[in-house]
């Protein structure tokens, strides 16, 4: 791992409530026998993210008992029923002063998306102007790395769910996609039928 890996910062957006799944927080679902919140943060560290900060809201007081997340800066989002968006804003304030270059972000109820994916998102980082997307057979997806310059700006458009898709969509010309189809699933743990993909 090189040195300007260590100021890429591991972002887990972890705070839903799981409304589709009967009230159960993403981040406590079983996998692997443990919680998924846990499985996320080692998939980003395995990838080589340097620190590893994570963002909590539904049921935040069980998850931090329930789950080991020991190294990691955990921050609740007060507002995460209000969408991805306000906890990808609590995220990048907790990241700001930290020394991070730049946040590769990824979501809990993403576990097909594994360490592989994270280390080429990563390796497609310059400099704190890199925008770099995984994508899936050309089309853009997660996990998505931020340069540290483009924090601001994101964190004044992302609203609701739609997270940095506004940000991300005005600055197309500048992301930098790498194929990750032959390494990922990027399926999402949304509804009941969606529990299928757990171990």
């Amino acid at each position: 791992m090189t040195d300007t890996h260590d100021q890429i910062a591991g972002l887990l957006l972890a705070a839903g409530g799981g409304r589709r799944l009967g009230g159960r927080p993403k981040a406590l679902l079983a996998h692997h026998g443990r919680p998924l919140v846990e499985h996320a943060v080692e998939v980003l560290r395995a990838g080589g993210c340097g620190p590893v900060h994570v963002v909590l809201g539904a049921a935040a007081d069980d998850v931090r008992e329930r789950a080991r997340l020991s190294g990691c800066v955990v921050v609740e989002n007060p507002d995460w029923a209000e969408g991805m968006g306000s906890s990808l804003r609590v995220g990048l304030a907790s990241l700001a002063g930290a020394g991070a270059r730049a946040a590769l972000v990824s979501l809990v109820d993403q576990p097909g998306i594994g360490s592989e994916a994270v280390a080429r998102v990563l390796g497609g980082y310059r400099d704190e102007d890199s925008l770099v997307a995984a994508a899936y057979d050309g089309v853009r997806g997660h996990p998505v790395l931020f340069g540290a310059r483009h924090w601001p700006g994101i964190a004044a458009s992302a609203t609701g769910d739609r997270g940095a898709r506004a940000y991300l969509r005005a600055h197309e010309a500048e992301i930098a996609l790498v194929e990750c189809a032959d390494a990922a699933e990027p399926y999402d743990i949304d509804t009941e039928a969606d529990l299928r993909h757990l171990a």
